[in-house]
């Protein structure tokens, strides 16, 4: 699986998430946050994809999604330590940290797999 099958989502759970936050509680924090990381996300993802288009790897939006998730996973997992609600810092931790993982594992392996050219 490629990393742009589950960046692009990703990102737009969070754009979503910061909308809702602010609308909901007036959040400017969620807003920001949410909208910041999700439209980071979904650039990397769309970087990647551009890149998979042109049979390369984007390494610089791995690295990007990467970071982007583990911090996430830090910001969100110190959130629901304090406030040990699941809603939304749990969600956020446990999505972000599984993400982090999955980016990691495309690093390790080398990116997305790019099919080779038949002629």
């Amino acid at each position: 699986m490629h990393d742009f099958c589950f960046t692009i989502p990703y990102g737009l759970l969070l754009v979503c998430g910061g909308f809702v936050g602010y609308a909901s509680k007036g959040s400017i924090a969620s807003l920001g946050g949410g909208v910041g990381t999700g439209l980071l996300l979904i650039l990397a993802g769309y970087l990647s994809l551009k890149a998979f288009g042109k049979g390369k790897n984007s390494y610089l939006a791995l690295i990007l999604e990467t970071a982007c998730a583990a911090t996430l996973t830090w910001v969100m997992g110190q959130r629901y330590t304090q406030t040990s609600k699941i809603m939304p810092a749990g969600v956020v931790t446990g999505i972000s940290a599984l993400m982090t993982g999955f980016y990691l594992y495309k690093i390790a392996t080398g990116g997305n797999h790019i099919p080779p050219k038949t002629e």
